[in-house]
């Protein structure tokens, strides 16, 4: 007679402690916080203010719905692995983040920050239209994490192109888990890059 472990308990440890630690929330949560505190010169309370319109909008109101919905059984996890039960939480966060933005521009935060938020939603709604357009799941987990670590080094130099290390492992962690192909991490990778990353550029060069 045999026993078989349960799928989870058979997972590589590292890859599921990339991506609960390494979680798009996760990124999107201190990403402003760290744009913000050069961006106001270093004053903590200008940094909270705006980094945290960023962070709640994009990262826990979204969160706490989906936290909310997969208690109440409309999705497998918290990760939503199924690729149709992520429309609602996909465009929930589209309309929350534009909220921040707006919020950003009216209050006449520090450009980055009006920047970054633009650059999030611009990559966000590049995983949208893959997502639910081509009917692809695309990794969310990598286009954060890339994006996130380009504009880190756009913001601090390129020492932070160290943060590529923590992508790469969540990234993997996708595809280790099962939760994602190679190929869908590669793009999720990819629109990070050009989306978020080159997003932020972009603006920055526009506004400065």
């Amino acid at each position: 007679m045999t026993t078989e472990q349960p799928e989870t308990l058979a997972r590589p440890l590292a890859a599921r402690i990339a991506t609960e630690m390494l979680a798009p929330w996760v990124w999107v949560l201190a990403l402003p916080l760290l744009v913000a505190w050069p961006a106001t010169g270093h004053r903590i309370g200008p940094t909270l203010l705006w980094g945290l319109v960023v962070g709640v909008t994009g990262a826990v109101l979204p969160m706490l719905v989906i936290l909310r919905g997969a208690k109440a059984g409309r999705y497998d996890t918290h990760h939503v692995h199924n690729r149709e039960g992520r429309t609602v939480p996909l465009l929930l966060c589209l309309a929350s983040l534009s909220t921040g933005w707006l919020i950003l521009f009216l209050g006449q935060a520090p450009h980055q920050l009006i920047s970054l938020a633009a650059a999030m939603f611009v990559s966000l709604l590049a995983c949208v239209a893959i997502t639910l357009g081509a009917r692809w799941k695309i990794s969310l987990h990598a286009a954060v994490a890339a994006g996130a670590v380009v504009m880190l080094v756009l913001v601090y130099g390129p020492w932070l192109w160290l943060g590529a290390l923590l992508a790469a492992w969540v990234m993997w962690s996708r595809v280790a888990l099962r939760d994602h192909t190679t190929g869908q991490v590669l793009v999720g990778g990819a629109v990070g890059i050009l989306a978020g990353g080159g997003g932020y550029l972009g603006l920055e060069l526009l506004l400065t």
